[in-house]
């Protein structure tokens, strides 16, 4: 792997931080007092520059992970950095701000499970309209009041009824429901059962797109960090989809999880985003206290030997190792989901990593700048609150490692849980 990132990615990253500066800091502390109010004018300037950098990749070519390219008289893949570029961007954008960020208009999770089950019509008509017209976003409904991260646990239905599927149940904890279903036409990927008696292999994905009758935001979350982005509570009372808004086959495999496993995959792409947005939000910190100490005369000796360093250069040093090693573990999840590599258990250890890492650094920077990191006037208290949930959501840290462990050890998820 080339650790060096390309002249696009790099650009891109620029891009990102000039936004993160300029729109995203000064309203930070305004969305995060101000939970669930719409950012209007700040969703509309990142919309229209998500456009014009769609346009310019189509220019140019950029972004055809198909294109093909002669090279001494060899047919060579053109590099794909997707995944990395992604990953890259949102470090930029959650060192902005994380909640800001997670509520940018775009296809999300539930794009994500488009992208990764869906059919190339599927992919044309849900994600295409993420091309033009309004901002608007995708959900991915998976947790359910009885449940959280054993997916096995699904209780929603779905049923087969003509050309129609009809779910019933409720989903809790599904990050820009609200948007997605309210405040645009988006829509909401929605794991359901079609048999509780035959566990994951029953279990499907169903796209439920906004203004369907039957489907209900029933509550938004009050919420300890990334406040500016809407967590929705959505019930589904004999929502009617079409036969063909289902992910992957309807058929129940009692040997396999074919149609589980195609869902989850989604987790390999998503998981390592997650990662690198943890990893903006520590860096935040970080930057903001060395700063601090740059501003009163304190040095950080990096050459000094250890012995002679003092507590805090220690803590600084190993503060940006940390994240040095959380950065190069997701960059090489990212790398392998570019290349077409399975790439589970380097995704879970991104995650894992960052989760655990992002969580420990900023509380430490709230501690090195003593009460005036616990104070509101400054934005580290924030980024202490929002760096919590990356060690939460897309599977908690104990999760991740179960993940890690049973690809090790070669256990399946009955032997090892």
């Amino acid at each position: 792997m080339n650790f060096k990132l390309s002249e696009a990615a790099t650009q891109r990253r620029d891009i990102m931080r000039m936004a993160a500066e300029g729109l995203m800091r000064p309203i930070a502390r305004q969305y995060d007092e101000e939970e669930h109010t719409d950012a209007w004018d700040f969703f509309n300037a990142m919309w229209e520059a998500s456009k014009s950098n769609r346009d310019a990749a189509s220019m140019t070519g950029e972004g055809n992970a198909d294109k093909k390219e002669k090279s001494s008289g060899e047919t060579k893949r053109k590099r794909r950095e997707n995944t990395l570029m992604s990953a890259v961007q949102i470090e930029e954008l959650a060192w902005g701000d994380a909640g800001l960020y997670l509520s940018i208009p775009n296809p999300g999770l539930g794009g994500a499970a488009v992208s990764a089950a869906g059919t190339p019509e599927q992919k044309a008509r849900f994600l295409g309209s993420f091309h033009d017209g309004k901002p608007k976003w995708a959900a991915m409904a998976i947790t359910e009041p009885h449940f959280g991260s054993d997916s096995k646990q699904v209780a929603t239905t779905a049923r087969r009824d003509g050309d129609e599927w009809v779910l019933n149940g409720t989903k809790i904890f599904c990050t820009s429901g609200h948007r997605a279903l309210e405040k645009s036409e988006g829509f909401v990927v929605v794991w359901a059962t079609l048999d509780k008696n035959k566990g994951r292999a029953a279990i499907k994905s169903f796209i439920v797109p906004a203004g369907t009758p039957g489907v209900i935001v029933t509550k938004c979350e009050d919420k300890l960090g990334i406040r500016a982005s809407d967590t929705a509570q959505i019930t589904f009372e004999d929502a009617r989809v079409p036969a063909d808004h289902i992910l992957g086959s309807p058929e129940i495999v009692e040997k396999g999880t074919e149609g589980f496993r195609g869902v989850m995959a989604t987790f390999d792409a998503t998981r390592p985003i997650v990662a690198a947005s943890g990893i903006g939000v520590a860096r935040a910190a970080l930057d903001f206290v060395k700063q601090a100490l740059a501003d009163e005369g304190v040095e950080i000796r990096y050459e000094a030997p250890q012995c002679e360093m003092t507590v805090l250069e220690h803590e600084i040093i190993w503060m940006e190792s940390q994240l040095q090693a959380s950065r190069l573990l997701t960059w090489r999840a990212c790398n392998m989901m570019d290349r077409g590599d399975r790439n589970s258990r380097e995704a879970a250890m991104s995650k894992a990593k960052a989760g655990k890492v992002c969580t420990l650094v900023t509380q430490k920077c709230v501690a090195i700048m003593g009460p005036l990191g616990f104070s509101r006037k400054l934005l580290l208290e924030k980024w202490m609150r929002d760096a919590k949930i990356t060690d939460i959501y897309e599977g908690t840290q104990q999760i991740n490692q179960m993940i890690i462990a049973r690809d090790i050890l070669g256990y399946s998820s009955s032997e090892l849980n």
